[in-house]
């Protein structure tokens, strides 16, 4: 087993947003977001149907994923009305390197809150995690995801064909920013 982390998470703050880690209060407002078939059709796992006991079972695993210094996940909170909007954070890590993974719930779209958490989660990373490479990619078919890697600063690299949560081929560009692009 790794290290147990030493940083204890309480939030992350920007203009608008408050980033924390999730918790099983979150489980019924993911599931209504990240269930949602436009979303879940966007990402390469989330699971559609997304149903009874799902957002439960995998908010569940957080804690432990955290404390074995694989994963960290955070809800995406509007700091005016305290509303769950999504959800980023560290998909996995080897060593220096890690993966970023985002949604937001559809209602939210198009109003930079993606941007402005993963931009303050690349910040965290950096500063807090011993991280010195961040990647991220996205479906072809989900440019806006892709925008959102710009605007967080990242930097494409390449394409490349994975299988989809179905099975199916998927068309994936990738992007990553290094720690010292941020200094």
């Amino acid at each position: 087993m790794k290290k147990k982390q030493s940083i204890i998470i309480k939030k992350i703050e920007t203009k608008r947003l408050v980033l924390r880690p999730i918790d099983l209060n979150d489980a019924s407002t993911v599931q209504k977001f990240a269930g949602n078939y436009t979303v879940s059709k966007m990402t390469m796992n989330i699971p559609h149907s997304y149903e009874d006991g799902m957002a439960e079972a995998w908010i569940e695993t957080q804690d432990k994923r955290w404390e074995e210094d694989e994963l960290i996940n955070f809800a995406i909170i509007n700091k005016h009305n305290n509303q769950l909007m999504g959800v980023v954070g560290l998909v996995e890590r080897v060593e220096k390197t890690g993966g970023i993974g985002y949604w937001i719930g559809e209602p939210f779209w198009g109003n930079g809150y993606c941007t402005e958490a993963t931009k303050a989660f690349i910040d965290f990373c950096f500063k807090h995690l011993n991280i010195e490479k961040l990647e991220a990619e996205h479906l072809v078919t989900n440019p806006a995801s892709g925008s959102v890697m710009k605007k967080s600063g990242m930097t494409f690299i390449t394409a490349k064909m994975n299988k989809d949560r179905d099975g199916n081929d998927a068309e994936l560009n990738v992007y990553e920013i290094h720690k010292r692009e941020q200094l």
